[in-house]
């Protein structure tokens, strides 16, 4: 096992360790969602494998929710109902039938990955993750809708819910 020192962004963290690989195909998985299986991954680097084309494949989950787009604001303010805050209005309503929820595992052909991140670091580290930068450096990226539970752990309610997955 070779261990790498991350960096201050995740995307100069998978810089720093796309040093130390050696393989045709590396993954990328965060952390935060503690409920990844092996056999997401398996299927993931199938979906990639079974399409030379592509550049990488993403686990991502069909959007639910009605989305609305509203003006660019600090949204970090809209976390909590105990900030006063102006109210935005809605600029639309995207078309929820075309729109997917990224997730990880994200699974790239190496040297794709390697190109794509290669860019001018603000843009490297403004991207929310390595399939935007994939996408941006024309690479095709394809979609395994996920199926099971693949829960994204950011808040504490976030937590108890996996617990009370984990104890099932």
């Amino acid at each position: 096992m070779t261990i790498v020192d991350g960096g201050a962004t995740r995307a100069q963290s998978v810089s720093n360790a796309l040093q130390a690989v050696e393989t045709g195909l590396v993954a990328i998985h965060d952390a935060a969602r503690p409920l990844i299986t092996p056999e997401l991954i398996e299927a993931i680097v199938a979906t990639l494998e079974s399409a030379p084309e592509a550049a990488g494949a993403i686990a991502a989950a069909p959007v639910t929710d009605t989305v609305k787009q509203a003006p660019l604001a600090s949204r970090s303010a809209y976390s909590t109902s105990e900030v006063e805050y102006a109210p935005l209005a809605i600029e639309s309503t995207l078309d929820r039938s075309r729109l997917w929820a990224a997730q990880t595992p994200q699974v790239f052909r190496t040297e794709a990955l390697r190109a794509a991140l290669d860019v001018e670091v603000e843009v490297r580290d403004a991207a929310t993750d390595e399939a935007m930068l994939v996408e941006a450096a024309g690479g095709t990226v394809l979609l395994h809708p996920v199926a099971a539970p693949n829960l994204k752990v950011t808040t504490p309610d976030d937590l108890q819910v996996a617990e009370m997955h984990l104890i099932r």
